[in-house]
């Protein structure tokens, strides 16, 4: 049979139809009772049940995983990308308070392989799963010539909501409240292209190399996958910041490009400062090894890496022992790393 001219030009029509054959049950494991229509449509269906909300405020974000891909690539592995970018969403609308409702993934790529789209999508979906948020559509491009052979690009849009009374703004941030530091798991999404320059290019080491003080090979540390704090912020607001009682969690930072610095002051009022405690606790050992193999300054690591904490909670003082208990029963490491005081709405780590 003679080939098509799309087909010989790069793009496979054809092929791409069948391997999205596959989607729907893939999709299927997302599902939420809102999701309307079916795959493959041109839009994806989505009914909010506006009844549950008085005032029900749609938040939305979309993010990719940079230069990450490239470590995906040399492997040859690339689920844990998909659930990278799914959590690394959610966690992104998380501060504000919203429960994610769907999301969209974008894949462009110069050629269509099948077997690497259906890792990406593999991971999307669990992670999607794994957070309540239904996976309802997306966009696969073919663009020969457009990318370098072996690669693509990925990013993702994931819409949340929250009630407008219990939305997050920081507003009630206040002198005296504790910051309460959650783990991480490695570099999450930010700060690779450091990191490879510093690792493969200083340092001469290959993938499979394991320096002192890692458990496991680059490779494997460097592909770790993002953290999801979605539903723990969940049970968090749930519990502790109750209608018309004074708020006990005031605001969330999601720490990721801009590392400390210009994160945390993303949710201050501009008549305070937060103080990042540093020894409060444990950097974990891949941070010290790019600080110091690269000769990096501390005042730019915290602001490039996030230093072994994936999320920052200001609470108020009076219960911030209780929250961090309540974090460390759900599973996840964290500490009481600062505090807030009088300030004009910056952050420094000391």
């Amino acid at each position: 049979m003679k080939s098509k001219a799309y087909a010989q030009a790069g793009v496979d029509i054809d092929l791409g139809n069948s391997v999205k054959s596959q989607l729907p049950k893939l999709l299927a494991s997302t599902h939420r009772p809102e999701v309307l229509g079916k795959v493959g449509c041109f839009g994806g269906l989505f009914a909010l049940k506006v009844s549950q909300y008085k005032q029900p405020v749609l938040v939305s974000s979309v993010d990719g995983v940079g230069t990450k891909l490239k470590i995906a690539f040399a492997l040859n592995k690339h689920n844990t990308v998909g659930a990278d970018l799914v959590n690394h969403c959610v966690d992104d609308i998380a501060v504000l308070g919203a429960e994610p409702l769907f999301f969209l993934d974008y894949i462009g790529t110069g050629k269509l392989e099948p077997a690497v789209f259906q890792q990406l999508i593999t991971g999307f979906a669990k992670a999607c799963k794994e957070n309540n948020c239904a996976l309802i559509g997306g966009e696969t491009a073919q663009m020969p010539d457009f990318y370098a052979p072996g690669e693509y690009d990925v990013s993702g849009t994931i819409v949340g909501v929250v009630e407008k009374s219990r939305m997050l703004d920081g507003k009630g941030i206040r002198k005296g409240d504790r910051v309460i530091g959650i783990a991480s798991n490695g570099l999450h999404t930010n700060g690779y292209s450091l990191a490879r320059k510093i690792f493969f290019e200083k340092m001469k080491l290959d993938y499979s190399s394991k320096p002192a003080g890692l458990k496991c090979t680059i490779g494997a540390e460097l592909l770790k996958t993002h953290l999801s704090y979605g539903n723990l912020i969940q049970v968090l607001l749930k519990k502790y910041n109750l209608p018309k009682t004074p708020r006990v969690v005031k605001g969330l930072a999601h720490i990721t490009g801009g590392g400390f610095i210009d994160n945390i002051p993303r949710i201050l009022p501009k008549t305070c400062d937060v103080i990042i405690k540093k020894g409060t606790w444990p950097v974990p050992s891949v941070f010290k090894l790019i600080q110091n193999s690269g000769c990096i300054d501390e005042s730019e690591i915290y602001q490039v890496f996030n230093m072994g904490i994936g999320m920052t909670a200001i609470v108020s003082a009076d219960k911030a022992d209780a929250v961090l208990a309540d974090i460390k029963k759900a599973k996840y490491k964290a500490w009481h790393i600062g505090e807030v005081v009088k300030g004009t709405g910056l952050s420094r780590v000391e």
